[in-house]
């Protein structure tokens, strides 16, 4: 029997779910997994190769000695590529294509609301926009959802600095900010699971990570030490390396750049 060839459409769903489960779920038990092979008319094993597959594309797990299948198609290195050269084009189809079959729980909803909130997005920027700016909001939306979910995915869903997880006071923060740097809004390497409190110091600049991602203080973060919450909250962090995720670490220059540009110092 011919083995039927994976469509770009299927290889995007594919590397859509890859960027949402840990390095631990790529198998053909997962119910996500399950789901979209029932979609595309595959067997859940071959999702769970596929995912294999783009998994040993992955420098991350190359840099910690996980091999992973040694034979890839060539279209899996070309959408992997692709992902990676244009992340909230692909991020934008890839989550198109998933609503199809998979509509955001309750849970996410919630989510969405409230990053959209954070964002500046929501309904109120829509109610006297026009049929352009209706258009490109919904762009930012589908890739706001699939940069949280990744995120979020790839720390475990813990913020990696205080190690809380509960979900709904959890952020997928953006390192280089999301309105100053369109084409890092989706890339996951641009993004760190932070609680709420630290999602705001780190957006206000009020702590920073060094090249080694450690946590770094401003000096008016500093000043404020004899606040109990403050202590418990950032002092007791300081100098501490963050909990590094799965996949997507973050990147040194975008960093850098959060250093360099945003922190207060």
């Amino acid at each position: 029997m011919t083995r039927r060839q994976w469509t770009r459409d299927e290889l995007i769903l594919a590397m859509n779910l890859y960027c949402q489960l840990p390095f631990g779920r790529l198998h053909a038990r997962n119910p996500d997994v399950v789901q979209l092979a029932e979609f595309i008319g595959r067997t859940p094993s071959s999702v769970a190769m596929k995912l294999c597959n783009l998994a040993s594309l992955d420098p991350f797990h190359k840099e910690r000695g996980i091999r992973g299948l040694s034979k890839v198609a060539q279209g899996d290195r070309e959408v992997w590529d692709e992902f990676h050269s244009h992340w909230s084009r692909l991020a934008e189809e890839s989550e198109t294509l998933r609503l199809q079959f998979m509509p955001p729980t309750a849970d996410e909803a919630e989510d969405t609301v409230c990053e959209e909130a954070a964002l500046g997005i929501g309904e109120s920027v829509l109610q006297f926009a026009g049929e352009t700016e209706r258009q490109a909001t919904t762009s930012v939306r589908l890739a706001q959802r699939f940069f949280r979910r990744s995120v979020l995915a790839s720390y475990d869903s813990e913020c990696c600095v205080s190690g809380i997880r509960i979900r709904s006071l959890l952020v997928a923060s953006h390192i280089l900010p999301w309105s100053a740097f369109p084409a890092h809004r989706a890339d996951p390497r641009n993004g760190l699971c932070l609680s709420r409190l630290h999602d705001a110091a780190f957006d206000r600049g009020l702590i920073t990570l060094d090249g080694e991602c450690r946590l770094v203080l401003s000096r008016e973060l500093n000043d404020h030490t004899s606040n109990r919450v403050l202590r418990e909250a950032f002092t007791a962090f300081e100098g501490m390396p963050i909990r590094l995720p799965q996949k997507f670490r973050p990147l040194s220059e975008f960093l850098d750049g959060h250093r360099n540009t945003i922190f207060c110092g």
